[in-house]
């Protein structure tokens, strides 16, 4: 077989300079090779079928089985489940320690407003943000094995923790007295209770997913999926913080579509708004904003950013502390911060059943954002990062920080962009940023129990500005992608709708369901050959593709199994241009006609046998002995002549019926196909089913009934040994009808036609 390069140097040299161009010109590349079939691929590759180890034996010998056990594989054990061992040894001090130090200063500094402003979302007292700005920070820098982004308080996991302790145990629950208030001690303390114990739960399902490498759970989580998810949560932070905005005491409301009810219960209390809560505010939130501002243009210049929150919260206390914003003008406020660390508390059981579902959505969410932005940094950087050891590493976060009273946490986004900017270079930078934060329990927390919670509300919303940019993807995804929008629009709606829960759920049924519709709405195409190639392009794509005459190659965008198998080969018969199932039901009828004809013939000559015999009995007595031998000669003679017609015609009625040549198309006045020969390109086909073997069986069988020839074409080898091992290949399907490329297919086709020789012009012209 010939390859030359001559049609494709025309686009070769628009991208070459024009001396290159005019070299390649005076080249002429020719490449031979022989026909190649898949058993004589095989012979000389010296194919052998590769041993299947299952992961969870080499799992258990590797790390399990005690007489495999040594100190190498001992320390790989330790160095992979505690990754600061291994890396920390390695530490420069000269080139990164400064950069450290100076990361996690800038994080401390975000993370203390945004540990305050979290605690709200997730219903609690804001120093519990802090402890989980603190414990959950430390325990990643031990195990985790991202270098970049800063684990803590993030604002949609917060605003899932709210909405579970605010569905099980609402305001309404701890009402007292004739005025109806809330004791707002016993529900914080019940509240604390759920989230610590909910912490827990997630931990454990992180860590229990990390140990049996389920790491790959987080690919069913698509980017478009993840990011209209995030954007609708954003949506859910920015309404909840509306009633710290305006002041307004608001009802608790979960499940589906609370996000309307809260909507309307605001606009319904608006005339109640505390006028000085929403000027706080707006000032607190221009100020942000101006500051932010100003970070953007000085970026290259300053050394680290300006810490906006920390001097608004530092400013905003010192007002309400001079000018008295909550006696005077009813700003409510943070209140007591209690100094030091709070001992540890285990978790309750009794929540265990009611908290599942919750922790198993929160587990997954959390570890999808972390292990998302982990990456990014990873691939920025060139270091790599161990999904299942993330796992590990923020389960174990969430399950230790539960039970120091921590609420669950991942990985945000603000603070992770700022310590990269910032020169952090190891997880060191997360160990000094949660250092400052536990100076700030121990030492300084008390000092911020003036602060106005309007403050922390737009610290809140103006950091939710990158999340919000995310309707931009609207229009993007409409240019590029309208399916990956429908998936992005359907997570946004879901999950404003229905609570972030059970959209998340919706949303991930959704995206597979749009899989299943892909594969099985695929691209069916029928080829041609490329002019002086051995190109098989589509033809209604390529106008210059032409089919090759006598030849139909065929072609699905999709790998075939059980859901499209059938809607494979209806569209093969389409695209073939010949009604195969008209052609078999009507060659079916005229053969079952010739068995209908061969019986009569055989009951005729039944019946004549019979009369014949019933004449040779009558004898008459006056007949001579040589009219009598006379007569049985004659008799015989008729006999065999009959039986001898009869014989012809069986022999020919069973011909018709079994002898290729008898049965043919053309013999029983049928019209033959167009092509006698058809090649399935299997390039696209990843795997192998049941459905799809008895498919592709069936498939043989039907052309071969209108006489034409099957072959099979660009089989990767785990679906020729998958093909093997589902008993496909038999007596009349063999690995000779399996080639490594297409055109090998054609060409074998064009040199062994079923029916009728090859055309000299094709074999020519390929």
């Amino acid at each position: 077989m010939g390859l030359s390069e001559a049609s494709g140097q025309r686009d070769t040299q628009a991208l070459l300079p024009v001396t290159q161009a005019m070299e390649l010109r005076k080249r002429d590349y020719h490449v031979e090779r022989p026909l190649m079939n898949q058993e004589q691929l095989e012979e000389l590759g010296c194919w052998t079928s590769a041993t299947r180890t299952y992961q969870w034996r080499t799992w258990f010998h590797t790390y399990r089985c005690v007489p495999r056990c040594s100190r190498a594989r001992a320390q790989a054990l330790l160095f992979q489940h505690l990754p600061v061992l291994a890396w920390l040894p390695r530490y420069s001090l000269r080139d990164w320690l400064l950069g450290d130090l100076l990361a996690g200063l800038s994080v401390a500094i975000m993370q203390l407003p945004q540990g305050l402003a979290y605690a709200l979302l997730a219903g609690l007292p804001p120093v519990f943000g802090l402890y989980s700005s603190f414990y959950p920070v430390f325990i990643y820098f031990l195990f985790g094995t991202s270098r970049h982004i800063s684990v803590g308080t993030f604002a949609v996991m917060s605003v899932m923790v709210g909405s579970v302790t605010e569905s099980l145990a609402p305001d309404e629950n701890f009402l007292q007295g004739a005025n109806s208030t809330v004791d707002e001690v016993a529900r914080d303390g019940v509240r604390v209770q759920l989230a610590s114990t909910l912490s827990v739960l997630v931990g454990l399902f992180q860590v229990g997913l990390g140990l049996v490498r389920f790491g790959f759970v987080v690919t069913y989580l698509s980017e478009p999926l993840v990011r209209g998810y995030t954007t609708a949560a954003s949506v859910q932070v920015f309404i909840s913080q509306l009633k710290y905005v305006f002041g307004l005491q608001l009802s608790s409301h979960s499940g589906p579509l609370s996000l309307i009810y809260t909507v309307l219960e605001v606009c319904w209390k608006l005339p109640q708004s505390v006028v000085g809560t929403v000027v706080t505010a707006l000032v607190a939130g221009v100020a942000l904003v101006l500051v932010k501002l100003l970070n953007d243009k000085l970026r290259r210049y300053l050394p680290m950013p300006i810490p906006g929150e920390l001097l608004t919260l530092i400013g905003a206390t010192g007002i309400s502390y001079g000018v008295g914003l909550k006696p005077r003008f009813g700003v409510d406020v943070v209140g007591n911060i209690p100094a030091g660390l709070v001992p540890p508390a285990a978790p309750s059981p009794q929540l265990f059943a009611s908290l599942l579902g919750y922790a198993f959505t929160i587990a997954v969410v959390g570890f999808a954002i972390a292990i998302s932005l982990g990456k990014i940094f990873a691939l920025r950087h060139g270091y790599r990062v161990d999904s299942n050891q993330e796992l590990v590493a923020l389960g174990l976060s969430n399950l230790i920080g539960g039970v120091f009273q921590c609420f669950p946490v991942s990985c945000s986004m603000s603070r992770s962009l700022v310590q990269e900017s910032a020169g952090g270079n190891t997880q060191v930078a997360g160990a000094v940023s949660s250092l400052f934060i536990l100076i700030i329990i121990v030492r300084l927390g008390e000092l911020f129990r003036d602060l106005p919670k309007a403050v922390l509300a737009a610290a809140i919303i103006v950091n939710l500005k990158g999340m919000l940019m995310q309707f931009t993807d609207i229009r993007s995804l409409w240019k590029s992608n309208r399916m990956d929008l429908l998936i992005w629009l359907v997570t946004f709606v879901a999950t404003i709708l229905l609570n972030l829960d059970i959209g998340l759920a919706v949303a991930v049924v959704f995206s597979l369901l749009v899989v299943i519709v892909r594969t099985q709405l695929p691209r069916y195409s029928v080829l041609g050959q490329v002019p002086d190639t051995d190109i098989y392009q589509d033809v209604a794509e390529y106008s210059e593709a032409r089919e090759v005459p006598g030849v139909k190659v065929f072609r699905s965008s999709a790998t075939m199994y059980f859901a499209n198998a059938e809607l494979y080969s209806d569209a093969l018969k389409q695209r073939c241009g010949v009604d195969v199932d008209r052609l078999i039901s009507q060659k079916k009828k005229r053969l079952r006609r010739q068995e209908q004809k061969l019986k009569r013939l055989q009951k005729s000559l039944q019946k004549q046998t019979a009369a014949s015999e019933g004449a040779s009995v009558s004898i008459h007595v006056n007949t001579s002995v040589r009219d009598m031998e006379s007569n049985n000669m004659e008799d015989s003679k008729a006999k065999a002549s009959i039986g001898k017609e009869l014989e012809d015609t069986a022999a020919s009625g069973q011909e018709d019926v079994k002898a290729p040549n008898g049965s043919t198309l053309k013999a029983l006045g049928l019209p033959q196909p167009h092509f006698h020969s058809l090649v399935l390109d299997l390039g696209a086909l990843s795997f192998v089913d049941t459905v799809c073997i008895k498919n592709l069986k069936n498939i043989f069988r039907d052309f071969r009934e209108i006489e034409v020839e099957v072959y099979m074409a660009a089989c990767h080898t785990p679906v020729v040994a998958q093909l093997e091992a589902g008993n496909f290949f038999d007596a009349s399907i063999s690995k000779q009808h399996l080639f490594a490329s297409v055109h090998d297919a054609v060409l074998f086709a064009l040199q062994h036609p079923r029916s009728g020789p090859a055309s000299p012009v094709s074999m020519t012209k390929l």
